[in-house]
């Protein structure tokens, strides 16, 4: 198997605190693997030690075939980087954005035309070279910064949270881009809190506190990591049904779910359907529908973190 990712035992420590504990995982080269967690949880670590910016404190990892202390700056010369604060110059143009970043990328003078030809189509630019980044909308700044971090060809990415603040069609238009860049060999290294954008990632790794605690596919994950049921429920009332399951004590986890409430529980459907639309009525709440459902990426990482939670609490007491 070919990769682009291998880390082993890959640790991270700042003084007394541990912010990347023992971490393994290995990326497929041409795929999307989406990393996740809640902040503070070591992301942005991990990230800075696969780039060759921080070394390790222990573990190893490998990074397009490259060592990530004996070799950083040769990892660096073949990846590319963009964040949710976009690293543009707003009183350069589109143009000149990319003639910029060619050079702080080493591209030889020869092809930062045929690049910039690239990037401009890719990214569906074409048209407004000559445009200051600044008068850019948040949409069209997310390309320009994607075509910025490709332009010297990279054989991997790292994209973390780039579509923070961006609306929804403009998300889709970015992604679609994304996988175009996949299908045609580069591999993608995502991080990100919209579970939408994480349901199309290829691997998915959840990470909290430090450690990895969920790994493979997001049809994987939520097959092998959530063992409860997961009931949908429509109420007429949202805040008010989810004040009372909130309470009940038979109901594992209560969360918001757009218009809806997901509810997990260990007690089998056909219990648990009575059981929710029992305590409801019992406080006067109108139900419009109960019907089970495949867990959402959202259940099992509220699940994940409140089992382990819980089990701290336990070994506190």
């Amino acid at each position: 198997m070919d990769y682009a990712v291998v880390a082993e035992g890959l640790t991270k420590k700042f003084g007394d605190f541990t912010a990347v504990d023992k971490v393994n995982f290995n990326i497929k080269r041409g795929e999307i693997f989406g990393f996740l967690g809640p902040n503070g949880s070591g992301k942005s670590t991990t990230i800075r030690m696969l780039c060759g910016i921080i070394n390790p404190t222990a573990g190893s990892a490998k990074v397009v075939g490259y060592d990530i202390v004996k070799a950083s700056e040769e990892i660096k010369k073949r990846i590319g980087y963009m964040s949710q604060r976009f690293s543009l110059y707003e009183d350069l143009t589109v143009e000149e954005n990319l003639e910029f970043y060619a050079g702080v990328y080493g591209v030889p003078h020869s092809r930062i035309r045929e690049r910039k030809r690239f990037v401009l189509k890719m990214a569906d630019l074409l048209g407004r070279e000559k445009e200051l980044a600044a008068n850019l909308s948040i949409g069209w700044k997310q390309r320009l910064a994607l075509g910025c971090s490709i332009v010297h060809q990279p054989e991997m990415i790292f994209l973390d949270e780039p579509t923070g603040g961006v609306d929804p069609l403009a998300r889709r238009d970015f992604w679609d881009l994304l996988y175009d860049m996949a299908e045609e060999g580069t591999t993608l290294f995502v991080t990100t809190h919209y579970m939408d954008e994480a349901e199309h990632c290829y691997t998915l790794g959840f990470i909290y506190e430090g450690r990895i605690i969920a790994l493979g596919s997001p049809r994987e994950i939520k097959r092998d990591k959530m063992p409860a049921t997961v009931l949908e429920v429509l109420p007429a009332d949202l805040d008010r049904a989810f004040e009372v399951l909130n309470g009940v004590a038979e109901l594992e986890e209560v969360i918001i779910h757009g218009n809806s409430l997901h509810v997990a529980t260990r007690v089998k459907a056909e219990e648990a359907i009575p059981l929710v639309s029992g305590k409801l009525s019992d406080y006067g709440v109108v139900v419009y529908g109960i019907e089970r459902v495949e867990p959402s990426l959202e259940d099992v990482f509220v699940s994940l973190i409140d089992q382990l939670t819980k089990e701290k609490k336990r070994q506190n007491i």
